[in-house]
């Protein structure tokens, strides 16, 4: 009987009804199978709508949402690649290791990794294009390099991680910084390696001048400001999450409006598309809450922590079956969704086994990221495909090829927790 709720859930998301909706109707069904009280069940769908997003550490979100599109609006993307691209003109493969680092960076303005896919597909694509880059290694570099957005802060999907686990926001967003700059580093040492080997996919772009170097860094200094204020203050305490977002955001439309890359349609238009993420996100919150209070009745969660106990596992094999799982269901399902729906029962699971919640926060975002980019789905691959207009197998082929720099720091990770928390450590 407790599996009839899972199984609609899954028939309703295959026939393409909303995450939100999906999972609100399965948490209903599993609430009246559990207890048998349909006023119960209503009781609960009454109170959920407001309980579940009243919560002050969600008012984080849409400030974050706010300053990526105004980041967007602000046409920063734009001139990060410049910059980047640039610096990195030299270099085998430049053109695509300066989109990894213009996609990072525009991450920790953002925290939207769809967001960045987007708006880097239609900035780096025609130009990798246009020096003879193959369309494999260039959405490969934008796809992979997209999922930094899930990792450096401010990152939405670590918001959502800290708010359904209990976990220190603050902690958790600080936690990403270091991990995210493996991934970049390794990121570039695969670009590199691919060029070498193969040139046709990747040839010399001519070099630029140092004068032209240095002037294109100079445009991209309200970028690096804004960057400096948002983790600066994360780190040091000075503000709340809540609070940097809201002064991100200012900060962001401000750049915008002084640089004259922003208007008020412009800014109106990022205000909408915020209200619309936002209200999305909250939504499945919603949803995804009912369906906790089923899982809640029939403690399913209790059980398998049980079960798992009676089975004398290491835990590590525990570890890295969900690892696996994570990474499979993450190619089906949006990183959003996935975490509220697959937190209520690994949380407690991992916590029993002693490992450590803001450890496994990274953990996870990185198991999401290899799933937005891997076949048969990979969200962010679709987003590539379509924002570049470049056909989905070349996506897929150069993302198979990237993720393994995601891969390779998630075993580092394994081995060397300290690269996740030494900076959550050392924060005030």
């Amino acid at each position: 009987m407790a599996l009839m709720p899972f199984i609609l859930l899954l028939a309703l998301m295959l026939f393409g009804v909303p995450i939100a909706v999906s999972l609100a109707v399965s948490g209903m069904l599993g609430i009246f199978l559990v207890s048998g009280d349909i006023t119960r069940v209503m009781g609960i769908v009454s109170m959920t709508p407001f309980s579940s997003v009243a919560d002050y550490s969600l008012s984080t979100i849409p400030t974050f949402i706010l300053m990526a599109y105004l980041s967007a609006g602000g046409g920063l993307a734009r001139d990060l690649y410049a910059a980047a691209a640039s610096w990195m003109s030299p270099i085998r493969g430049g053109l695509a290791i300066a989109t990894v680092f213009a996609c990072g960076i525009f991450g920790a303005m953002s925290g939207a990794s769809t967001a960045a896919a987007s708006a880097m597909s239609q900035i780096a694509m025609p130009e990798m294009r246009r020096h003879g880059y193959s369309d494999a290694l260039a959405a490969g570099a934008i796809g992979v390099g997209a999922t930094l957005d899930i990792l450096i802060p401010p990152s939405i999907a670590m918001v959502i991680y800290a708010v359904a686990t209990q976990t220190s926001i603050g902690k958790l967003l600080i936690a990403g910084i270091i991990p995210g700059i493996v991934v970049g580093i390794l990121l570039a040492v695969i670009i590199y390696g691919w060029a070498v080997l193969r040139p046709q996919d990747a040839p010399r772009t001519p070099k630029v001048s140092s004068s032209e170097k240095w002037a294109s860094t100079w445009r991209v200094w309200p970028s690096l400001l804004l960057i400096l204020v948002v983790i600066g203050l994360l780190y040091s305490g000075v503000a709340t999450p809540t609070e940097t977002g809201a002064i991100g955001a200012f900060a962001a439309g401000l750049i915008g409006f002084v640089t004259g890359r922003l208007n008020l349609d412009s800014a109106l238009k990022a205000v909408k598309d915020t209200l619309a993420t936002s209200a999305m996100i909250f939504l499945i919150l919603i949803g995804a809450t009912i369906f906790g209070y089923f899982m809640a009745l029939s403690r399913i969660p209790q059980h398998a922590v049980e079960v798992v106990a009676a089975m004398n596992l290491n835990r590590w094999v525990v570890i890295i079956a969900i690892v696996v799982a994570y990474f499979i269901i993450s190619m089906f399902m949006d990183e959003i969704p996935l975490l509220l729906l697959t937190l209520q029962l690994t949380f407690p699971l991992i916590t029993s086994l002693g490992f450590d919640a803001v450890w496994f926060g990274v953990i996870s975002m990185l198991m999401v990221s290899m799933g937005l980019v891997f076949p048969p789905v990979g969200m962010i691959a679709f987003v590539v495909s379509a924002a570049g207009k470049v056909p989905l197998t070349s996506v897929y082929k150069g993302t198979s090829v990237l993720m393994f720099a995601i891969l390779a720091t998630t075993i580092l990770l394994m081995f060397f927790p300290q690269i996740a928390l030494w900076l959550p450590e050392t924060m005030k």
